[in-house]
């Protein structure tokens, strides 16, 4: 699959996707995110994924459903309907999808969803603008 800092500019610890597994740009992408106890955002006060992270996780992901004449660094430009229903832990592995809706003068518009052993856990609407 395609090499993940070939396509974002993110590091760790920013970098909020560990893996994408399938992909048909300008169309959808598929892709993960393991929370480890070694997380940065994991401390004692806190033992989940906070649920914004959860999103920038699928708005990283938006950036591999732009095709190949797109390619160029994406900007998330907006955020519409988001909703959380549950927590991401240690130990889980949240499944990460996006699928384009629309795809208009360098704008990608999405709907993307998160989710824990079948679990949505997030969804959203996810606009990007890909610069070139």
């Amino acid at each position: 699959m395609q090499d993940i800092l070939s396509v974002l500019p993110h590091r760790q610890p920013f970098l909020m996707i560990d893996g994408v597994v399938e992909l048909e740009p300008g169309k959808w992408a598929k892709g993960y995110k393991n929370i480890t106890e070694n997380e940065w955002f994991i401390t004692d006060n806190q033992n989940y994924m906070p649920q914004m992270l959860v999103i920038e996780a699928l708005a990283q992901l938006s950036a591999f459903t732009s095709t190949n004449k797109e390619r160029g660094l994406g900007f998330l430009s907006s955020l519409k309907e988001v909703e959380f229903f549950k927590y991401a832990r240690p130990g889980d592995r949240v499944d990460l999808y996006y699928e384009v809706i629309r795809n208009r003068k360098g704008f990608i518009f999405g709907k993307g969803q998160a989710s824990v052993n079948g679990d949505i856990i997030a969804k959203a609407n996810i606009s990007i603008y890909i610069e070139k």
